[in-house]
């Protein structure tokens, strides 16, 4: 099979598993890995005409983007901010998941050398890999589900950060573990010393080089160059970790940290994007295609025993560390549940040690499907966590009951509030406007800190979240006046708004996006408004630049007003009162509320206005509530509720039409 031939076959794979993922609603690097299993050689022989060697020269390039990408997202100040979930969880589920480890795979060398021959140079390199979690899997399924900011959320991100930090000495490591037993020592006493000199290359002078660097490719302005240094200076340091002895994976990773501290990140980040996904799934389909499922089958039992004794134990060792560290029963059960799998630094590190001869084949495969089941089932143990928490944790149902209760108390006395889902920078901003003009609110937001604080200055906010239907009405949600989502996350927003409108179908919801990307999808969940940062900003800066012209103040707001009704539906016209018959608002369009007398049914709304001017139809209500799309053409039923806009002339003479 040729080169091209093998791509569009790789394509394929990929395409359709990532497609059965999505369908299924599970995370795309399953359906790498499952592309990866059905193109190995040893099985299907997809890949017919490919030897090992070609396979892991692929899968050392997968290593080489993805450690890179891995170390671009790695953020020292997110680590130092999170230090003591970091160096207190994190580095305890570390250290003694290797001891133990370390010290369980050396008894069953003791108990029997001839099925599990292990030294404890083996034994090490495996622990390091066992100790891992994914990343990718844990942090995709924690965003979609609203729990990044939640305590089990915050302890497991700051295991996941110390394992990141853990795999540079690790890296180091396994290759002085595979030294011959004369040279151990020397060797390990220079893994030390280099890793020593990466830590501080990391921490301290590589990010001035790297500026500078960066600076001088910069000031070409020239995206291909630009490019072009990132590959060369991800695939330079790759190779000269590699001559010094460590291995490429390092040199990338380095490459990416160094990147992260500068201001050229977010430029990187533009660039590398398009790649990303396409780089971990490379790295995903080349872990699949290490599998030799012959092996697997016959040794299935070895298998289920690798795959059930390390869940369970990084389950109960993680779950135990938390609760130590004063974690309640139910996050540190949460977070045991989260962080139970194998993870991708595990894939890399277990690749190098076979690559150092530490791990025999017939140990390496085992272990290796072990890994790849454990992340398999990963967003099945994630989806069932509150089913499992609910029934092995009592006091659970307790916790959760006082929750709702704490809400309830904050909104019981309130009604016509709005509710506020997510109190950040937005979320307080809109609570001042609101405040201003006496308008009560009651907010839900899933960030412990920021929930004490704003309570402590005597705010309604309670902690909570707003994609749960107790959360929702302990807030008083039924008597709310409207919702405003304030989450950029359009997942996250969604799920929110399925949640509310299964209790409030009517109810008025505004909400806040990035861009007009994925208004549609908004609209079609349910949002009465979605209000696009990037359109509202657009619109400001017109604004100052038309007044910084000459242009006067008058016309820049009526510039600014026109904009925004052309956008915004809700802007378009409004409701006339009592106090706003006046000359000036006779050329502006308003609202009317008509309501379809039976003698009209099945009359169409464009026959009947045919002769009453300019309108538009805003809104269409049948009579039992239900909100319906408005459409001049369809055949309208008495009692519906039907709201025009236009000018004032129009809408007397639609009057008379209706009221027939």
């Amino acid at each position: 099979m040729g080169a091209l031939e093998l791509t569009l076959l790789y394509l394929l794979a990929a395409v359709l598993g990532v497609a059965a993922c999505r369908w299924l609603k599970l995370p795309a690097i399953l359906g790498y890995l499952v592309a990866g299993v059905l193109m190995e050689p040893h099985t299907l022989g997809l890949a017919f005409g490919q030897d090992a060697a070609s396979i892991k020269y692929l899968a050392e390039f997968g290593v080489v983007f993805l450690m890179f990408v891995i170390g671009l997202e790695f953020n020292l100040p997110k680590l130092h901010a999170m230090r003591r979930h970091v160096f207190g969880l994190g580095l305890a589920q570390v250290l003694l998941t290797m001891v133990f480890v370390t010290f369980g795979a050396m008894a069953l060398h003791w108990l029997a050398p001839v099925r599990w021959p292990m030294s404890w140079q083996t034994a090490l390199a495996l622990s390091g890999a066992l100790a891992m979690s994914s990343t990718a899997i844990v942090v995709k399924m924690m965003a979609d589900r609203l729990e990044m900011d939640s305590e089990h959320g915050q302890r497991v991100m700051g295991v996941l950060l110390l394992q990141d930090l853990a795999v540079v000495p690790l890296l180091v490591l396994i290759p002085a573990l595979g030294a011959a037993p004369e040279q151990l020592a020397g060797a390990l006493a220079l893994a030390l010393l280099k890793a020593a000199l990466l830590i501080g290359l990391l921490l301290w002078g590589g990010q001035r080089l790297m500026r500078g660097w960066l600076t001088v490719v910069a000031r070409r302005r020239s995206e291909e160059l630009f490019m072009l240094n990132l590959l060369l200076m991800t695939l330079g340091l790759a190779w000269l970790t590699e001559q010094a002895g460590l291995s490429l994976a390092l040199g990338a990773f380095i490459c990416g940290v160094l990147i992260s501290e500068t201001e050229f990140r977010i430029q990187v980040e533009a660039q590398i994007r398009p790649f990303h996904d396409v780089l971990l799934g490379l790295f995903f389909i080349t872990i699949g295609m290490l599998l030799d499922w012959r092996l697997i089958w016959l040794q299935w039992p070895l298998v289920l025993v690798l795959l059930t004794i390390p869940v369970l134990f990084k389950l109960v060792l993680v779950a135990a560390l938390a609760r130590w560290l004063g974690a309640g029963s139910g996050v540190a059960l949460r977070t045991g549940l989260y962080l139970a799998q194998a993870g991708e630094f595990g894939f890399v590190l277990l690749t190098l040690s076979r690559r150092e001869g530490l791990l025999l084949p017939e140990l390496f495969n085992p272990i290796l499907a072990a890994m790849v089941l454990s992340m398999l089932v990963t967003p099945f143990i994630i989806m069932a966590s509150n089913r499992i928490v609910m029934r092995w944790v009592a006091s659970e149902w307790l916790q959760q009951s006082l929750q709702m209760t704490q809400i309830a108390s904050q909104s019981i006395d309130v009604r016509g509030h709005v509710l506020i889902c997510g109190y950040g920078r937005s979320g307080q901003a809109i609570a001042r406007v609101l405040a201003q003009e006496g308008i009560p609110i009651m907010a839900l937001d899933l960030d412990p800190d920021r929930v004490r604080l704003a309570a402590a200055a005597g705010q309604a906010v309670a902690f909570g979240d707003a994609s749960k239907a107790q959360a929702l009405t302990a807030a008083g949600l039924k008597r709310a006046s409207a919702a405003v989502i304030t989450t950029l996350n359009t997942h996250s927003a969604i799920q929110v708004l399925a949640a509310i409108r299964a209790q409030a179908p009517h109810l008025p919801v505004v909400v806040r996006t990035q861009s007009d990307r994925h208004l549609d999808r908004l609209r079609a969940a349910g949002a009465t408004e979605v209000v696009p940062e990037a359109h509202e900003g657009s619109l400001m800066l017109a604004g100052h630049a038309l007044a910084l012209t000459g242009v006067p103040m008058r016309r820049v707001v009526r510039l600014l007003r026109e904009q925004r009704e052309q956008r915004y539906q809700l802007l378009r016209g409004y409701f006339r009162g009592a106090n706003d018959a006046s000359e000036d608002t006779l050329d502006e369009d308003h609202l009317k509320t008509f309501t379809v007398p039976e003698a009209l049914a099945g009359r169409r709304l464009a026959e009947l206005l045919a002769d009453a001017g300019e309108l538009r139809a805003v809104s269409l209500q049948r009579r039992s509530g239900a909100p319906v799309p408005a459409d001049d053409d369809a055949p309208l039923q008495g009692g519906e509720t039907v709201v025009l806009s236009g000018k004032a002339a129009p809408l007397a003479r639609a009057e008379k039409a209706l009221t027939a």
